[in-house]
Parts: structure tokens; sequence; C-alpha cells
């Protein structure tokens, strides 16, 4: 918004221009990256926003990062703990992709 101009004047010169927005209802956002992490919105804001027949989405909130562990890391920490696939997972997860962390959790050390 800009700031000193009221909302319903902002929407009045929206759609003159064009530009159709909507407010969306969502309770997280999540966002897949081509790393394999993901973005996570929480307690999102989000506004649709169309204009010359495009889609664009706003969105605002408390943002997480999350990495998914390759199948290396996994295999490795399988290996070297004597786990399954699950609970090499989780222990990648909660150690925040830390291998040699993940294996003494496992491990119970």
């Amino acid at each position: 918004m800009l700031p000193g101009m009221d909302p319903k004047n902002m929407a009045k010169v929206m759609k003159q221009m064009g530009i159709k927005s909507d407010d969306i209802d969502a309770t997280k956002v999540t966002i897949e990256l081509k790393d394999g992490g993901r973005l996570v919105v929480f307690e999102p804001q989000v506004v649709q926003i169309e204009m010359q027949g495009q889609k664009s989405f706003q969105v605002s909130g408390k943002v997480s990062e999350e990495h998914e562990a390759g199948e290396d890391d996994i295999k490795m920490v399988m290996e070297a703990a004597g786990v399954g696939r699950e609970e090499a997972m989780n222990a990648l997860r909660e150690t925040g992709g830390d291998i040699a962390e993940a294996i003494i959790h496992l491990k119970g050390e």
C-alpha cells in the first residue's frame, strides 16, 4: 500500500486500472525450492492479484527454511547407526541435516 492512501481509494484506483485483488484465507504456504529445500510461511497473509490476465500472489508472514537430506546422507546415517530410512530421515531433520549429530543422536551417545 502507498503511505497516506486510504484502502478504499486504493481499491477504487486498482479497479479502474483493471487490477483485481482478493485475500486468500491460508494457514500455511510452502514453496519447494530446486535444491530440495523448502520455504514455509506460517500465519501467512496472502493476496491474489490479477492484472492483464496474469495472476500473482503476495505472501507475507513468519518464514522458516527447511532442507531435505540427500539420499547419500540418509544412507550414511542408516548404515552408521543401524536404523531404518524413516528413523534416519527424522534424525537428520531434528539435527538440521548434521550427519554426525544425527548418528550420535540415534546411537544414544
